[in-house]
């Protein structure tokens, strides 16, 4: 087996090394729950990197949302270049659920748009899965959701091997079975073609545009090739391979045929059902529906909305969990969460916002009662899925550290910096004194962040600091991705001073510049003003040596005690490593573009997938998410014509004028 072994030109420094030897010590010795709570700019990654160098086991790492997971699986990539190094995220670009709303009595159909190169990175991983065990996969809560069996995926590979008899046909059969297609002319992912004694095999799990080809001598296998299929060279000779299905959703023929009996069994239950009911309408519905549906099965081997019916399809029993991508890891796998005070929660919250929604399908004979078991899995069965966790954060809550048999912390930044000084002062008089603490920084040249609670609380300081002649900007959720970097770099080039928000915590804000933080409404309840959302924005003012964070308050709330109790437990910390290693505390210097190039390639590659999820969450029966929605739309719409790319524009315009048709303006 190959090893996981970490390639860097770093070595573990300030208190990494002992965070690694503790967590793997860990590990090794069955530790079910262990927390590595570590600071901003402590490099949590590279000692997660490390673990897995010390434990060698297969590991999957959970993020709570696609930007981390792909900054998560560049890094993990860089770290592991001689490794298998996956990303498992949710492949639709857009996607619209099936959904009923009885109250208008409107049916949504589903409508969903595939990322074809996330569906095969996708794939690559539950391969690696299959035949490697180093292997990482970077993955957000998609995993938890329904994926073909396992046992099923394994079974229908077909196995080639040298100096083997094979019959044609037949081979042809069996790859058209696991979901490959045939197509003499050109080859894509997930086909196969036949010319001769020479057939090709395009898996679509395979990287770097490879495909295998069989040469035969009569009907037996004479040579096995990998060729890279652009420019056809070839790239290695093989005695034997494997092909794994094209779709992890492959059940074989007979097992098909026993699945719509049980299909139409469970039909019959619930007619009679709806029927004793008086249901009569959603009976006649129901039956024609999965009639309808079990005849194409029978006919074409699927259906559309076929994952409604994968509890019966995988003879799981009612309320059974589904199998899910956890289900392809070996059992002595390692899990690390990372930000596991967001990912957590979120896994929390999956299972009961699909079943509300297809609660209203099945009640009202759209589905199947076995539909409400194509589902996430609950939290209770995601737990007993883990074998041994590492939940990773700055920030952990109570309930991860209860859970963990040790916390270790990461305190010590290789730069020395420490953690800022913490202030309480009282809300009178602040703007008074927010205005000293920005005339200060001013004169050394450098930065401020402002925190206010609501958007016209921000728009308004801005106002009134720019009548005070003061070169400042604000930003929230309104603020276009693009325009947000581009207001990030002035801010850091000296452009404008002060940048004032609302929740200044997203992933990517590297700010070296800034030395003071106001936090306004400092004692104000609520998640903005939590331990956890405190000591986060505590930390943007760590990078520089002469941070300051001022919180004003009319009170001292429990939240922000322990905030300040936090960060100054790290501060002491902090100050007894550096005087006893002779560290001098300097600001990072980093170029602008170290860290605004990266935000804007971010940027560009995450605005259509913020579209995207404001397409999935928006209700459109609520005037103000369908207007936020419309807004931009309109924009993506202009940006397309302008791109010439009018097709597309008129693609938008026609689905901005179904939204305003079916929803109103």
């Amino acid at each position: 087996m190959r090893k996981f072994k970490v390639v860097s030109e770093f070595e573990p420094s300030g208190d990494q090394g002992q965070a690694i030897e503790k967590l793997s010590e860990g590990f090794l010795r069955g530790d079910k729950y262990q927390t590595l709570k570590g600071v901003t700019g402590s490099g949590k990654t590279f000692t997660m990197a490390k673990i897995i160098e010390k434990v060698q086991r297969p590991t999957l790492i959970i993020s709570h949302n696609k930007t981390l997971s792909a900054q998560l699986y560049r890094e993990f990539k860089s770290f592991f270049p001689n490794n298998a190094v996956e990303y498992f995220v949710s492949y639709y670009d857009y996607y619209q659920p099936e959904a009923y709303v009885p109250a208008r009595d409107l049916y949504i159909e589903k409508d969903a748009s595939i990322n074809k190169e996330i569906d095969i990175m996708k794939m690559r991983a539950t391969y690696s899965l299959m035949e490697r065990r180093d292997v990482i996969v970077i993955a957000t809560v998609s995993c938890i959701y329904g994926l073909g069996m396992p046992e099923l995926y394994k079974s229908m590979r077909i196995h080639l091997e040298c100096g083997k008899t094979i019959d044609t046909h037949k081979l042809a059969l069996e790859l058209t079975q696991i979901q490959y297609q045939r197509n003499d002319v050109a080859m894509d992912r997930g086909n196969f073609r036949i010319r001769g004694d020479i057939i090709e095999i395009y898996p679509p799990y395979m990287e770097f545009d490879e495909a295998y080809r069989i040469e035969l001598e009569w009907d037996e296998i004479a040579r096995i090739k990998r060729f890279n299929v652009i420019s056809g060279a070839i790239t290695e000779e093989l005695d034997e391979t494997v092909i794994y299905p094209a779709k992890n959703f492959v059940i074989p023929q007979d097992e098909l045929f026993a699945a719509t009996e049980r299909i139409q069994t469970e039909l019959k239950d619930r007619l009679d059902e709806l029927n004793a009911q008086k249901k009569f309408f959603e009976a006649e519905r129901l039956k024609t529906r999965v009639t309808y549906d079990i005849e194409m099965m029978k006919e074409m081997g699927y259906c559309t909305g076929i994952e409604n019916y994968s509890a019966p399809i995988a003879a799981r029993k009612p309320g059974e969990p589904p199998a899910t991508l956890l289900h392809y890891f070996p059992d002595d796998f390692l899990c690390m969460i990372d930000e596991a005070h967001v990912s957590v929660p979120q896994i929390g919250a999956m299972y009961e916002g699909d079943r509300s929604r297809k609660q209203n399908l099945v009640d009202f004979g759209f589905r199947l009662p076995s539909a409400l078991d194509n589902r996430p899995l609950k939290f209770d069965e995601f737990s007993k899925m883990l074998n041994q966790v590492i939940y990773v954060t700055a920030t952990p809550r109570k309930e991860e550290i209860k859970q963990s048999t040790q916390v270790v912390e990461q305190l010590i930044r290789p730069t020395g910096l420490l953690d800022p000084v913490v202030e309480v002062r009282p809300s009178e008089g602040q703007m008074e004194d927010i205005y000293r603490e920005i005339q200060e920084r001013i004169e050394r040249k450098e930065r401020c962040l402002l925190l206010t609670l609501t958007k016209k609380m921000a728009e308004d300081l801005t106002d009134y600091l720019t009548g005070l002649s003061l070169k400042v900007k604000y930003i929230h959720s309104e603020i276009d991705t693009f325009e947000r970097v581009e207001i990030l770099k002035s801010l850091r080039t000296g452009e404008i001073d002060i940048l004032i928000g609302i929740n200044l915590l997203r992933e990517g804000i590297d700010l070296p510049e800034v030395s003071f933080i106001a936090i306004l409404d400092a004692d104000k309840i609520g998640f903005l003003r939590s331990t956890t959302s405190l000591v986060q924005i505590i930390g943007r003012a760590a990078r520089n040596e002469n941070g300051k964070v001022v919180m004003y308050a009319d009170h001292m709330s429990d939240a922000m005690k322990e905030a300040i109790e936090e960060t100054k437990h790290r501060r002491e910390v902090q100050e007894a490593y550096n005087k006893a290693h002779g560290i001098t505390p300097h600001t990072i210097k980093k170029a602008v573009q170290d860290i605004l190039e990266h935000e804007a390639k971010d940027a560009q590659e995450n605005a259509a997938t913020e579209l995207e999820i404001l397409k999935k969450s928006a209700n459109l029966f609520n005037k103000e998410q369908r207007n936020k929605l419309l807004k931009a739309l309109h924009k993506e719409m202009e940006e397309c014509a302008d791109r010439l790319e009018y097709e597309q524009a008129a693609a938008i315009r026609d689905q901005i004028k179904e939204i305003e048709t079916q929803f109103g303006k």
